[in-house]
Parts: C-alpha cells; structure tokens; sequence
C-alpha cells in the first residue's frame, strides 16, 4: 500500500495507530536514518496490522464520525515509522500522539551533500542548499528552485533529489494482516512477537489498550486521569495496571482477552466502577496500615483482587472482612505473590473470592499452602536496602505498632502526627562509620539498621554514635529506644558487634511483626481516628530519607523525566527464573529509556564491582556516575548531537 494511502486511511479512521503504553518513543537519529533510507531506496520492512472486530471506529483525526463500522486494523509493528512519517510529511503530530514532536520537527535535507540534518540556525539559516522536508513535502518541488536557476549545472541534479523525496509518499509498503473473529489478544501479541523476535516486545496490556481506543479514542487519557489523580495522592501506578484492575472487576478474570466481549459503554462503567474501589483499598491500606504513599507501598497486583472483592459487596466491608483482607494483602507483599506469572496467580485469587462464603479464608489458605506457614522469622529481616519486601514492613510497624519518637516522645502513629507529616529514614549506625570500620554496602544499609523518625529529631541524631544517642534519649524519655524494636543492651551498640546487634534486632522485628499480624487478622487493631480521605490531602509526604545518595537519584529521575522520557524504578528488584531477588538496582530503567528499543540501564552507587558485573550479565548498561549517565542519554538516546557532515 502506498505510504500517501496508509496515511489518508489513518486520518480517516480505517487505519488506527494503536495507543500503546509507551506512546512515540523514537528518537532524532532514527528519524533521520529512516528518511535516508527512503531517499536510497533502502529496504525500511513491512508493517502488521490485525483486524478486529469493534462497536465502530471514531475518525481519530478530526474527532468525529464513524468509519469502518464492526471492524478496525490495527497496526501493530510499524507504529513508529508510520508516526514519523506522518509527522514529517503532515507536519503535524496525528491526533492520538503522546511523544515528544521535536523528534520529527525541523527536519533538513543538504542539497549538494545529500545529508539530513535537523534544524540549526547557524548553519541553515540562509542558505538555500539546506531544504526544510516537510515543507517540500506539503508545497512541493517548485517551491525552492528559484534560487538555482541561473545554476543551470546543478539544477537537473537538484530537481531530482528534491523529487526523490518528495516521492517518498508514493512508498509502496507490505502490509502482513492478521485477521479472523477468532484471534484473541493473546494469540495475537504471541503472534507479533514471534515476527518481530528481535526488535521490541509488544505486550497484552498494550494491545488490549489499542482495542479500547479503537472506538473510544479517548480511553487513554480517562485511564491517565485516574492515574494522575493517585500520583498527586503520593501513588504511582502503570496504566496496565489499571486495565488489569478493570478486567478483574469488569469481566471477573485476569486476562486481557476477557476485553473482547465488553462493551465501551460497559467498560467505561467498569473503569467508574474501579476507581471507587481502588480509592477505597488505598484508604483502608493507608488508614490500617499506615503505607501511606508509594515509596512504602507494595503488592500492587494484589489490589486487582482488592477491588474485586470490594465491588462484589457494593464497596462496602464488615470490619472482619476489612482486616482479614488487609491480613492477606500484608503477606502478598511479604512474600512476593505476584513476582512470577501475575495472570495466572490472579486467576487462581479471583476463583477464590468468586463465592460469597468463606471466600477470604479460601484466599489465606492458597497463601499459606504456597509458603507452607505464614510465621515471620528473625532471617526474613535479615535482607538489606529499601526495595526490600520488608522495608514496608518495618515503616508500618512504626506507623501502626507503638513506636515514639525519641526527642518528643511522641507516638509516630500517623493519626497522631498529622496527615501531611511523614517520617525519615534514619540510619541506627552510621553509614559513613560503618564503612569506616570496614562493613560492606548491603551491611550498611541492612534493613535491620533502618529505623524511622521525624525530620527534626532526625537533624538532631545526625552521624553521632549509637552508644552516644541512645543513652542520651533513653534518659529523657524511658522505653522510646526500645520502642523502636532496638535491643537494649549497651554492649550490643558498639561498632565492633554490630552483626550481633543487627541479629538481635531482627528477633525483635519478627516477634512484632507476628504480634501485629496475628491482631489484624483477629480483628483486635485499634480503630483509627476519623480522617479525610487520602485522595484529598494536600501534599504527599516527602521522601524519608535522611540520604544524600537518594536525592540523587531522585533529582536524576527528575531529570530524565523532564527530558519527556519515562519515570525510572527506585530500587529496582533484579530477580531470577525463580523469583529470587539477585540485585537491587538503585535506580533502573528494565525496559530502557525508549521502552523495548534501547537497552536496560540502571544507575548503581557505592556497588561493589563483582555486583555490577552480575547486572551487567543480565543485560543492564551500567552507570555509576548521574553526570556520565546524562551524556548518554542526551547523545544515544535523546540523540542531541548532530551527526551529519556540516554544509
């Protein structure tokens, strides 16, 4: 088909080009080398596309209208060549676009040199050999010869370079179709990926977002909505996420491909209908449990089942209910239940809860066969760094089991701070002393060296010595130390036995931890004060972290987001076949920073070198320096330095 074809029939709504998750993620480079390959008639592949059945299909181009009623093609590899062209030749981003438009804006072409070249005053500006593309493209040859024609030498040469490209519209495309009624979203993404197994992964959230958008375009920013909203509460969630909360409560399974039947009026329902439960899991977790925003929050697949369960009972729970299901919610966290094969886990959970009787003891039941017993030991506190699964465990401890600050004396219950505070990460013993006397990385930050304060007590603890501190509080306010779940023996907080003070604390952490759980599933945890809702706070707590190596790495995330390329994972697991945790990352991009067309990355700090080989092994490009890191994504992945020979 030719390319002038593909691009009428996508602003006619025939065509749709897909809302994928990962929306326009090319770079300058690679629109630049794939209009050279046009111009040499270079081979640049074929495109699939798969036709499915729909309502009907709104012209995505003007908004309006139905075209190609009961069916609709999808393309599915070639997403970002057919956008780049599209925006090239249009000059225009298509209607649906979620990218960044100076990726193909201000293209040149070099008459004499025959090189492409993105715009530069300096060099282009008055000069009539450096060609603006998509103006050659909407207004055609004529329009830039005048400057050449005395130059009758030249001129046949330059009329048919300006002809090639203009003549890339009339590119004639292969087009693979994938039809059938019977294809489902899974079948097709094995498909695609089987076609394209060496180029990017095409994913069963990303295809079934596609089909949503098919007939109701603006599907994608109502789901990015929802996400906005808990982001500005402190939650950060992935829109397949949401579509997987919506299956679960819409169509009561966990496989995309149970979208084909539902309707868009239905799924716009479910996707109401899901917010208010989600809304309200967050509250009764942040409420109960004190995991009040997204650093201390996990097990987010299990709030699909949540939601589930909540939207059966018409979004209301008996306080049994409440507590046993926050129970299961806890140990999902803990243990990891949905590290390995989400969907089938899901299912397994959803057939649980389908009938109305015992349906919560059947779902504790599935966890406890899984781990054999649902008991807290000393070694499971025994991990190291905040991406631990226990990490959460602790600050909710804090928040929830009794701990007082050391300096106010205060219970750190967040009912009782207030709902703007929030705690700081406080290192017992310090890092710097730490390495000083010769203690590894994951010994430093073992999770059992954690503790959680307020910002002002924790200036006020600063780098001084446990020995020093802990007299000091415990003689201003008797029982704060212990609170904390420190073992109280003074020998215990020398330097030189802080392994046995790390062992002894992590008893501690356990016999807590068990006391808690064993209350909530009893029903026997306090009721908390009335509160506003979560959703409707003014600002979400801060970081806790009293580390300098975490601004860091925040304010590099930052940065790479105001660079309109994705949000990166804080202490990212690094796992193996088994689900065993192998790394953790301290800041990662798994999917790259164009999502499954570059690398993984992954910034490390203070690491020893045998654990970055280990990630590197696993196919991570490694950085341990932001600044080095900001190069390489300003020069291979934002492709900001200009490459093609100067005119």
């Amino acid at each position: 088909m030719l390319l002038t074809t593909i691009l009428d029939q996508i602003d006619m709504g025939s065509i749709a080009l897909p809302e994928f998750q990962r929306g326009y993620v090319w770079n300058r480079d690679q629109v630049r080398k794939l209009m050279t390959s046009l111009y040499r008639s270079h081979p640049v592949g074929s495109l699939l596309v798969w036709e499915t059945q729909t309502e009907h299909v709104t012209d995505h181009a003007r908004g309006s209208g139905n075209m190609s009623a009961g069916t609709v093609k999808l393309l599915l590899d070639g997403q970002q060549r057919i956008t780049s062209l599209y925006g090239i030749i249009r000059g225009k981003a298509p209607k649906f676009f979620d990218g960044n438009t100076n990726t193909f804006n201000g293209l040149y072409f070099h008459l004499e040199n025959e090189n492409f070249a993105f715009y530069m005053p300096t060099r282009m500006d008055g000069n009539p050999l450096w060609i603006n593309v998509t103006k050659l493209m909407i207004d055609g040859v004529g329009s830039f010869l005048q400057p050449f024609i005395s130059n009758t030498a030249r001129l046949n040469d330059y009329i048919n370079r300006l002809s090639t490209i203009e003549n890339v519209k009339k590119r004639d495309f292969h087009i693979e179709e994938v039809t059938g009624p019977d294809k489902t979203i899974d079948e097709v993404v094995d498909i695609f990926n089987n076609v394209n197994s060496g180029g990017t992964k095409l994913s069963k959230g990303d295809l079934a977002l596609a089909r949503i958008c098919a007939p109701w375009p603006e599907a994608r920013e109502e789901l990015k909505s929802r996400l906005n909203k808990w982001e500005q509460a402190g939650f950060n969630f992935k829109i397949d996420w949401l579509l997987r909360c919506i299956t679960t409560v819409t169509a009561n399974d966990a496989l995309f491909s149970a979208l084909k039947d539902v309707s868009t009026d239905r799924f716009k329902k479910g996707l109401c209908d899901t917010e208010r439960s989600i809304d309200t899991v967050l509250n009764i977790i942040a409420s109960r449990l004190g995991l009040d925003h997204n650093r201390v929050l996990g097990g987010v697949y299990a709030m699909p089942i949540m939601a589930r369960y909540l939207d059966q009972r018409g979004g209301h729970l008996n306080h049994q209910e409440r507590d046993q299901i926050l129970y299961w919610y806890v140990h999902t966290l803990l243990w990891g239940r949905y590290s390995g094969s989400v969907e089938s886990v899901l299912r397994q959970d959803l057939a649980a809860i389908d009938s109305s009787a015992g349906s919560l003891t059947k779902l504790i039941e599935l966890l406890r066969q899984n781990r054999g017993n649902l008991r807290i030991t000393p070694n499971d506190f025994g991990g190291s760094t905040k991406g631990n699964r226990f990490y959460p465990m602790l600050y909710m401890l804090t928040r929830v089991h009794g701990a007082r600050d050391w300096a106010d004396d205060i219970n750190l219950s967040q009912h009782l701070l207030g709902k703007l505070a929030c705690l700081e990460v406080h290192h017992i013993f310090p890092k710097s002393k730490l390495y000083a006397h010769g203690y590894s990385k994951s010994e430093v930050n073992a999770i059992a060296n954690f503790t959680f304060l307020t910002k002002e007590t924790n200036l006020q603890v600063s780098n001084r010595d446990p020995q020093e501190y802990f007299a000091h509080y415990e003689a201003q306010h008797p029982g704060s130390i212990a609170s904390h779940w420190i073992p109280t023996d003074p020998e215990l907080w020398r330097y030189e036995n802080y392994q046995n003070f790390l062992a002894a604390r992590q008893q501690l952490l356990a016999q807590a931890t068990n006391e808690f759980l064993d209350s909530l599933y009893a029903g026997a945890v306090p009721e908390p004060h009335t509160l506003n809702s979560l959703l409707e706070r003014g600002s979400v707590p801060g970081s806790m972290t009293d580390d300098s190596e975490e601004k860091i790495l925040h304010d590099c995330n930052q940065w790479v987001v105001e660079q309109q390329l994705p949000s990166g994972d804080l202490a990212h697991n690094l796992t193996s076949d088994t689900n065993d945790i192998l790394a953790i990352l301290d800041l990662a991009w798994p999917r790259g920073l164009q999502p499954g067309y570059s690398q993984p990355v992954a910034i490390l700090l203070n690491e020893t070198s045998s654990t970055e080989t280990m990630i590197q092994n696993a196919g991570f490009r490694t950085f341990t320096n932001v600044e080095k890191f900001k190069i390489y994504v300003q020069q291979n992945v934002l492709a900001l330095h200009d490459m093609s020979t100067p005119g």
